[in-house]
């Protein structure tokens, strides 16, 4: 693991050398200065995890310079810790709203020095990765397309998602109503608060009320505990209820209830609990057709109808597959640590031919199935498994691939020599990045005829 890099900023020099001293016997790697002025060029010059900065400095002082690191982006900005001679409440409190992570006295001691760079080092990990975290959820719900459905789909998210409007979000299976869903949240001012979701179909119809409401200990058979229900989990936030269609009538009058009161009642409970929730519903029923059967409740759907959303098939919006497929293609040749591959023309003619029963999901699935089953680079018509009359590559995988040994043979010889190429030939690095004994590594090697400068 790389070191942390800290930059010490103090006009004694016995101090720099002192701190430089202790912090590299303890595998930090140091650079010192002795002024604000150089302490701003040298973060501009590398990279650092932690500056410990005096207060009082010669031209600009500690505050004014803490004040200037605050100007860098978030992911390149060093977690600062102010170190004084002279410290005050006043000076310390000043400094804590600059953004300073911790206030530091002299005489310093090094179990207290040692203590507040682990503890700053931590939190500046920890703060990297909610914001990596935060960038991948982004790049997740992203809502990829140019067509003209699309972009009518994205103006109408802008207009409404601020608002509390409950919304009905109508579409086909595998469409992406569950990406609107978290779209509509993440832009709305509940952004902060929970994004619950809730299955209607895939829930047992004994189950339901329990799942939506909670229930209390001994209401029924099974009931062993007290159950929070998802529509207080998302108190404060959004309740998704997915498949809304699928839901049972007596289920539906409960819920309908609770939307027009915002009051509800767990199974078994005498009392009932006040929420503020926002509901975005979703189907890929036609729920006009399902209240003419009887199935579906016309109150409810006049409810969860307020703002209604459609989501298009794959097929009516062809001209998004190529971006859908690249940004797939990328997302998981980055997952499974893969080369980059790219679709020919021939390939796209193919994709944009087939009529996508699956929608998105499909299509994902599909480029999944390619990264992981493909070793070339370029993906031509050949290797995509939708092509018209004639046999694709993995319609009998037994017969194009080998057997499940054999092809077990071929992912290995490929992650290795992948990982020999990455290390440049090192078998010792090699091994230890395999999580294999070197003498191990060396057996496998043999036996599926890589030589070592392979």
């Amino acid at each position: 693991m790389k070191p942390a890099h800290i930059l010490i900023v103090d006009d004694e020099p016995l101090i720099r050398q002192s701190l430089a001293g202790v912090l590299e016997d303890e595998g930090y790697q140091t650079h010192t200065v002795s002024t604000g002025e150089e302490c701003c060029a040298e973060i501009e010059r590398a990279a650092y995890d932690l500056i410990l900065l005096d207060v009082w400095l010669p031209g600009m002082d500690g505050l004014d310079t803490l004040s200037r690191l605050q100007e860098i982006s978030f992911a390149n900005r060093p977690m600062v810790v102010i170190i004084s001679g002279h410290g005050t409440i006043e000076t310390a409190v000043k400094a804590t709203k600059l953004g300073a992570f911790d206030f530091l006295e002299k005489p310093l001691t090094i179990d207290k020095v040692m203590v507040v760079v682990k503890n700053a080092l931590q939190q500046r990990k920890l703060e990297l990765e909610v914001e990596r975290l935060k960038e991948d959820g982004r790049r997740e719900l992203e809502i990829i397309g140019e067509s003209v459905p699309m972009k009518a789909l994205r103006q109408q998210l802008a207009l409404m998602a601020a608002t509390n409007g409950r919304v009905l979000i109508y579409g086909e299976s595998g469409s992406g109503k569950e990406l609107v869903a978290h779209a509509i949240h993440g832009s709305s001012q509940r952004l902060a608060e929970a994004f619950v979701e809730v299955n209607c179909a895939a829930i047992p119809e004994d189950l339901i009320e329990s799942e939506l409401f909670g229930h209390r200990k001994g209401s029924f058979p099974g009931a062993t505990e007290d159950k929070t229900g998802k529509l207080q989990k998302a108190d404060g936030g959004t309740l998704f209820l997915d498949e809304v269609g699928d839901m049972s009538l007596k289920t539906q009058a409960k819920v309908l209830r609770s939307l027009e009161e915002q009051r509800f009642e767990p199974v078994g409970a005498e009392t009932s609990i006040q929420v503020d929730v926002r509901v975005v519903a979703a189907t890929n029923k036609n729920l006009e057709e399902e209240i003419e059967r009887g199935n579906f409740r016309e109150d409810l759907f006049y409810r969860l109808n307020v703002i209604p959303f459609y989501v298009p098939p794959l097929r009516d919006r062809i001209e998004d597959i190529p971006l859908l497929a690249n940004h797939f293609l990328k997302e998981f040749t980055t997952a499974y640590g893969r080369r980059p591959k790219e679709l020919t023309p021939e390939a796209y003619d193919v994709l944009k031919e087939h009529r996508w029963p699956g929608n998105v999901r499909e299509l994902r699935n599909l480029m999944e199935r390619i990264v992981i089953m493909s070793p070339q680079i370029r993906i031509d018509a050949r290797h995509i498994p939708l092509i018209p009359g004639k046999r694709a590559v993995f319609e009998r995988p037994a017969e194009r691939l080998g057997s499940l040994h054999e092809v077990r043979a071929a992912a290995e010889r490929e992650y290795i020599l992948k990982t020999l190429d990455e290390t440049k030939g090192n078998v010792t690095r090699t091994a230890e990045l395999l999580g294999l004994e070197r003498s191990n590594l060396y057996r496998k090697m043999k036996a599926l005829g890589i030589g070592p400068k392979e």
